[in-house]
């Protein structure tokens, strides 16, 4: 007859049974491989011997870590060693517990002489009867004729199977923690503490649209979520409880216990309970109540979960909160912590133990919704809410919609019950309460090596060094991190032309996406600038409260992250030009927002890149020009004198040309500047706004938004960027777009950017290159040195290699879109912050910065 043995899906199973049982057997018929951890499997791995016992006490600490791995990822964990003795199960019980998981016992009780013809018949055992024997006993001791000593030593579930035949009848069935309820999708209202404010509890469930006539029932089929603590302190906590009961059962609530309902429960069964903080007013009206439905009361707070895991473990709620580590979890300390938080051990002024602020160290995956600790406002902090508002105390009673994220809420009619302890007043800065912990990054969410996961890539390494290398740059030379939402990737070139005296040129550019299979795309011209993040906000209350920032009203960060402008006074005279074309263009109004984020080409170059003016192509041009012209001279006054060198004049006279063209070309893209009249902006991106992330949107989009801040603008700061449409494997389309080039290049201009209409688009291999570089002969001077483009330097240049260029390319793009996406979601900092410290860490990869 089958025997079925339960066990939690996620639980420590300690298999116990002598040697010759059937333990390895056992394990390998009901549990995957990956979750056995055998000790004679590890002795094998540190001796390369199974039977080899001078190998167990390393067989068995490495057993021991690997099952503590499993355990923190919330696997289930087989351990499949003998077990027999006291000693040897109390460390994995105690693991068990450190976990939050529920350790099992499997007790293979299987008669000594079949225990000791086994093992007689395997050629890998040698094991002694004297240690068989020795092993029986000792299970003799353990397990005597029941389960009762092994639940003493901690065990919640243990099974004992008496003899080979319940052994082959075993069957495993793995149950459910009480708390996952990642099948519940939702929607849900989370309401904070009631504590008897049942008129406002019912004005809150009809904003909310919950319908009193049809039984709370909403007709979206919404469902509330309690966070507990109905009763207490308030006039009418019986009421209260009715009717979270009521709609528990119906089916259109749930509701996790808090402290006052589990501290009610044990006074309806008649335990000693000390009478305070409002639980004498729910006793009073206890009094008015039969013992039926007290009986009700009882059994209803005492079936509640601690917690519960909600829309595929995107939500959890708890009364007080729950660590990550804690969640879909079962032990006493989850519930504990469930049900009254951490506490430091210290006692405040009031008389009131200090709470520990676990949610300023959260860092998991699941936004947690609790209560328990009255506040003022609802505020976010790192993926927390507490939805506590001090009804019951004059404030308000709110709830949270998911998976909206909105607050709604109901004001108290009038203060029921005076706090012990005032609500914590507002921060004097005005900072958020996650602005106010971002303050401080902490290091530990920076350093060491890492995954970040995206949307469009789906996981990107960065090492340990390469970390370490863009902290430097972070904290050295970057902006205050508060505006580091975004910064923007690399961008690769085409591949190398084979056409005679070019290196890049078009067709490769439209056979690149041609192969990709994109129809339309975008050329813009390239400015001879410097790519700068522009970040502009209506004011500083909006700096405030959108960045955290307090004494600006906006920034130009360079491509790394840094300042653009040295001089604050023209960033400040930029920042409110650009403010008023925005204004006038209608774009606040029409992204509903007070602060955008664009992706700009300035010109001229940056601080930076006139420093590199004058340590590097200044001395570059002015050494070969000179000595180029003297060397002509010299071959002129040669042949005056009647000693004609004409190869060698011809040769110097080519390279001249090139030295001056390289001189012509840098010159270009420096002037001096006094002020904002000698600065010009070329939006080409419109990346953010609030609630929004625009960067995804097709270059019309940009290009139409873009137009109408140029036409907006009345300074002559903001410049058109100018573009054509090109049609890819149209023969017409794409000579159109080459004469275009031709003609912008021959006019001494860098280039152009070839984009998919599409932006966004992804191919057979993944996703598509955003952009792709094509300069011009001109330009690629400064790149490459004045004379690259003799034959015999073209064909070196010509070997170059795109893949990895294009391969960083992408990752910076999806690392710089996913920092928007978080920033616009409103996550913690340090989430924000991994994405551009991606960027940076990436950018010290040794890929050649000039292709």
């Amino acid at each position: 007859m089958t025997r079925v043995l339960e066990l939690p899906a996620l639980s420590l199973v300690v298999l116990v049974g002598p040697s010759g049982s059937g333990k390895s057997t056992f394990a390998r018929a009901h549990f995957a491989p990956t979750e056995i951890l055998s000790s004679d499997f590890l002795r094998g791995m540190v001796r390369d011997d199974e039977t080899n016992m001078e190998a167990t006490n390393d067989a068995f600490e490495v057993l021991h870590l690997l099952a503590k791995k499993r355990l923190a990822a919330g696997r289930l964990t087989v351990i499949d060693a003998t077990n027999v003795r006291p000693e040897d199960r109390a460390p994995l019980v105690a693991m068990a517990r450190s976990f939050h998981v529920m350790p099992v016992a499997i007790v293979l009780d299987v008669d000594v002489d079949t225990c000791l013809s086994r093992n007689d018949v395997r050629p890998d055992r040698q094991n002694s009867r004297a240690y068989v024997l020795r092993q029986h006993g000792n299970l003799r001791r353990s397990v005597g004729r029941g389960s009762k000593l092994l639940e003493r030593e901690g065990f919640r579930y243990v099974h004992v199977l008496d003899g080979a035949e319940a052994i082959a009848a075993a069957e495993i069935r793995r149950t459910k923690i009480y708390s996952d309820l990642r099948e519940e999708r939702g929607p849900f209202d989370v309401i904070g503490d009631v504590h008897g404010c049942y008129d406002e509890l019912v004005a809150l469930l009809a904003r909310l649209g919950y319908a009193e006539g049809a039984g709370f029932r909403h007709a979206e089929g919404r469902r509330v979520v309690f966070v507990g603590d109905l009763v207490d302190r308030g006039p009418r906590s019986v009421d209260s409880l009715r009717l979270a009961m009521r709609m528990v059962t119906d089916g259109t609530a749930l509701m996790v216990p808090g402290n006052h309902e589990a501290k009610l429960a044990r006074w309806l069964r008649g335990k000693n309970v000390r009478v305070g903080h409002g639980l004498e007013r729910t006793l009073a009206e206890m009094e008015h109540v039969d013992l039926a439905e007290r009986e009700r009361f009882a059994t209803f707070i005492e079936g509640l979960v601690s917690h519960v895991v909600l829309d595929g473990g995107r939500l959890v709620v708890a009364h007080a909160g729950m660590k990550r580590e804690m969640q879909m979890r079962a032990s006493t300390a989850v519930r504990e912590f469930a049900l009254y938080g951490e506490t430091t051990g210290e006692v405040d002024a009031f008389g009131l133990p200090v709470r520990a602020d676990w949610a300023a160290h959260y860092r998991g995956d699941a936004t947690v919704v609790y209560g328990h600790t009255p506040v003022l406002e609802a505020e976010w902090l790192n993926r927390t809410i507490c939805v506590d508002t001090g009804c019951v105390f004059g404030g308000k009673l709110t709830a949270l919609r998911w998976p909206e994220g909105d607050l709604v809420s109901e004001p108290a009619a009038r203060t029921y019950f005076e706090p012990v302890r005032p609500l914590a007043p507002p921060r004097e800065s005005g900072l958020s309460a996650q602005q106010a912990e971002d303050s401080l990054l902490d290091l530990g969410d920076l350093l060491g090596k890492r995954i970040v996961t995206t949307r469009l890539v789906r996981a990107i390494g960065i090492s340990s060094a390469e970390a370490a290398a863009a902290l430097e740059v972070l904290s050295r030379f970057s902006a205050s991190p508060r505006w580091l939402v975004h910064l923007p990737p690399t961008m690769s070139p085409v591949e190398t032309s084979a056409r005679e005296g070019l290196l890049e040129h078009p067709a490769e550019a439209f056979a690149y996406f041609a192969r990709e299979r994109v129809a339309d795309v975008v050329l813009e011209e390239k400015h001879m600038g410097s790519r700068a993040i522009v970040i502009v906000c209506t004011d500083r209350d909006a700096a405030r409260r959108r960045f955290g920032v307090t004494d600006e009203d906006g920034i130009v960060l360079t491509r790394t992250g840094r300042r653009f402008f040295d001089d604050r006074s023209v960033e400040h005279a930029l920042l409110e030009t650009l403010r008023a074309a925005i204004a006038r263009a209608g774009l606040w109004e029409r992204f509903a927002t007070d602060w955008l984020c664009l992706d700009c080409e300035l010109m001229p170059w940056s601080a930076k890149a006139q420093e590199l003016l004058v340590r590097q192509y200044a001395p570059v041009g002015v050494a070969s020009t000179r000595t180029l012209d003297d060397a002509r001279a010299v071959l002129a006054l040669a042949r005056a004198n009647g000693r004609a060198y004409p190869e060698l004049e011809a040769r110097t006279a080519a390279r001249a040309a090139s030295a001056h063209a390289f001189v012509e070309t840098y010159r270009r893209y420096a002037w001096p500047v006094g002020g904002i009249a000698d600065l010009r902006l070329a939006p080409f991106h419109v990346l953010a706004a609030e609630g929004a992330v625009l960067a995804e949107r097709d270059h019309a989009f940009h290009l139409d938004t873009v137009n109408a801040l140029v036409a907006a603008d009345a300074s002559g700061l903001v410049t058109a960027t100018r573009t054509m449409r090109v049609t890819v494997g149209d023969p017409e389309s794409e000579a159109a777009g080459t004469r275009w080039w031709e003609e912008l290049t021959a006019a001494g201009g860098e280039g152009m950017v070839v984009k998919p209409l599409a932006n966004v688009v992804r191919g057979g291999k993944g996703i598509v290159q955003p952009a792709l570089k094509v300069r011009g002969p001109s330009y690629l001077r400064l790149v490459y040195g004045p004379e690259y483009d003799r034959p015999e330097n073209l064909a070196r240049l010509r070997k170059r290699g795109v893949g990895r260029k294009r391969a960083l390319a992408l990752r910076e793009w999806a690392l710089g879109l996913e920092g928007l996406t978080r920033f616009v979601a409103r996550e913690p900092l340090r989430r924000v912050h991994e994405c551009a410290l991606g960027v940076l860490a990436l950018e010290s990869d040794p890929v050649d910065p000039r292709l």
